[in-house]
């Protein structure tokens, strides 16, 4: 099963932090179908401080683009993304409009 891990911040804002992983904490039931209907077998989102690790691992037919696309036909996730864009911000590193930021594997034991 595929693998990929990401990072993002959040606004280093305690309270902001707070209710970011209040959200978390009850996921709306339409993004949790959205994730899974899209190949994602399972995902799982850390945080340090401000820093967000997620880890997703996915049948073998997911690709990001399918993910953005079918993201965009839906208004439900879309509400959530600018819900949660409130609360986030990008990596110094990301791209112009780029949230998440995919991690480069560089060791495995």
């Amino acid at each position: 099963m595929p693998r990929y891990c990401l990072a993002l911040d959040l606004k280093d804002d305690d309270q902001l932090i707070a209710a970011y992983d209040e959200y978390h904490r009850s996921v709306w039931p339409e993004i949790i179908d959205s994730i899974k209907s899209s190949g994602i077998k399972e995902l799982e989102i850390y945080r340090v401080a401000n820093r967000l690790f997620m880890i997703i691992e996915s049948d073998m037919d997911f690709t990001f683009e399918l993910k953005a696309k079918m993201d965009a036909s839906n208004e439900i996730v879309q509400q959530w993304e600018k819900t949660m864009w409130e609360y986030q911000q990008a990596l110094p590193i990301a791209k112009p409009g780029e949230k998440w930021v995919l991690m480069q594997k560089i060791f495995s034991l």
